[in-house]
């Protein structure tokens, strides 16, 4: 046999290999990032009161459960790689779709692996205090050079099989929950908590007008649902996913639901650490509270798990975002070498490199943080088309079996675009340059779409 013979065969389909399991740890793994470890301190300044603040996580959570449940409809419906690619395609066409693509290349992954990368080197500095100097090596600051590495470490452990890659995954992400797991159970069995602090009310809280607390509890349901986003990561991967008809509403649903329940487990444990003056203002939260439990030890502890929890969330979206590019190289001869997949490894390699360059040059050019200032905004507007196309495919597909049927429809539906579209008018009545700088990726993304050759749909 010849080498030519020996040689991987190339194709354009993704075989279907992956369990409910790591289904469930893309959701987990992309949804719990340094968000709730980091935001509940703001909370705690603008609304200084422990029952609202749970009531937000709460709220929080039960619009990213209607999220889910719209994309769990979706996902079973068009078990397709690519998640709102393919639905924004089917129901709105291919301009539209290849946009949604071009924010996800940008927006959706590259920045916010660089994002948790370049957070996960700076909580590294707690056991490395050498890199808390700032070093730089030819001009470039050694932790970004470091955070580069993990880049594409990440790259070739998910570039060399479906498999592994994802055996790493759910090894990483099933350690990073049973870890919160851990310190939630060892808050409540022996940390050095006060109960009081649980029911404590700030004198502040008393202070503020009943329209202060409304406006308070608004401002800080944008933060929190910035923290359940990726509820939806499971779609990406759907054509991968064993029985995705069941699969894949079954763990984004339940792996939604697990969130919720750990999300809502941490502030308590923060609370009955700290109290709401203790962690009003602090940006490590989840630090402030580990000492006052657990002393100097706790702190090295939960310093380890948000590495964990970080190099996780990182994991997710570098196996997840590839998809929607391969998409869209199925789509468009020109970009025909993104949709490129190993029978061996059934990766779309090609597609996971890419997002790689874009991600390492985000670092290097120091644009994290601008992009990060808008990405919401486009990413909450995509997410919000994707969820119409639930009305839209019923209404124009209705030939389409529908294994899985949206709970609550249409109130599901109606209730995540109301606050969605909440989010979308208070982002740009409060931070309109970053708005602009939105819209206008948007409406550059989609004029190239519509000047671009697509061959025809059947």
């Amino acid at each position: 046999m010849g080498m030519a013979d020996s040689a991987p065969q190339r194709t354009d389909e993704l075989q279907s290999s992956l369990g409910l399991r790591s289904a469930s740890t893309l959701v987990l793994g992309t949804v719990i990032g340094v968000g709730i470890f980091t935001s509940t301190g703001f909370q705690a300044a603008a609304l200084p009161h422990p029952g609202w603040i749970l009531l937000l996580w709460g709220v929080g959570g039960l619009l990213a459960l209607c999220g889910a449940l719209c994309y769990a409809e979706l996902g079973a419906t068009l078990p397709e790689a690519g998640g709102e690619y393919v639905y924004l395609r089917e129901a709105y066409g291919q301009t539209l779709a290849f946009a949604s693509a071009v924010v996800s290349l940008i927006a959706g992954f590259s920045a916010p692996i660089a994002a948790v990368l370049k957070s996960f080197m700076r909580y590294a500095t707690h056991f490395l205090p050498q890199l808390a100097e700032d070093p730089t090596l030819i001009g470039v600051p050694v932790n970004d050079l470091l955070a580069i590495v993990l880049v594409w470490g990440l790259v070739a452990v998910h570039a060399r099989g479906l498999r592994g890659g994802m055996g790493f995954h759910d090894a990483v992400t099933l350690l990073k929950v049973a870890a919160i797991v851990v310190l939630i159970v060892a808050a409540a069995a022996f940390g050095k908590g006060q109960i009081e602090n649980i029911t404590y009310v700030a004198p502040d809280f008393h202070a503020m007008t009943r329209a202060a607390r409304s406006g308070a509890f608004a401002t800080s349901l944008v933060f929190v649902m910035f923290c359940y986003s990726g509820y939806n990561a499971a779609a990406y991967m759907a054509s991968e996913i064993e029985r995705p008809q069941r699969n894949l509403p079954l763990a984004m649903v339940a792996g939604t639901g697990l969130v919720i329940l750990l999300y809502l487990g941490l502030n308590l444990v923060y609370l009955y650490g700290a109290g709401v003056e203790g962690l009003a203002g602090h940006v490590e939260v989840g630090l402030v509270a580990s000492r006052h439990l657990f002393g100097k030890t706790g702190t090295g502890l939960v310093a380890a798990m948000l590495l964990v929890t970080l190099l996780s969330a990182a994991s997710a979206m570098t196996v997840a975002g590839p998809r929607v590019y391969y998409a869209m190289g199925r789509d468009l001869p020109r970009l025909s070498f993104l949709a490129s997949v190993s029978n061996r490894r059934n990766v779309p390699t090609a597609a996971l490199v890419l997002q790689g360059v874009v991600t390492t040059l985000i670092i290097l050019t120091g644009t994290v943080d601008q992009i990060q200032q808008y990405v919401g905004i486009v990413l909450t507007l995509f997410a919000s088309l994707a969820v119409t196309a639930v009305w839209v495919l019923r209404r124009k597909r209705p030939d389409l079996p529908r294994p899985f049927r949206t709970w609550g429809y249409p109130l599901t539906p109606l209730l995540f675009l109301g606050v969605s579209a909440w989010m979308l008018i208070w982002n740009v009545r409060e931070r309109p340059l970053e708005s602009l700088l939105a819209l206008a990726t948007v409406a550059a993304a989609v004029t190239l779409g519509a000047r671009l050759r697509w061959p025809p749909t059947v």
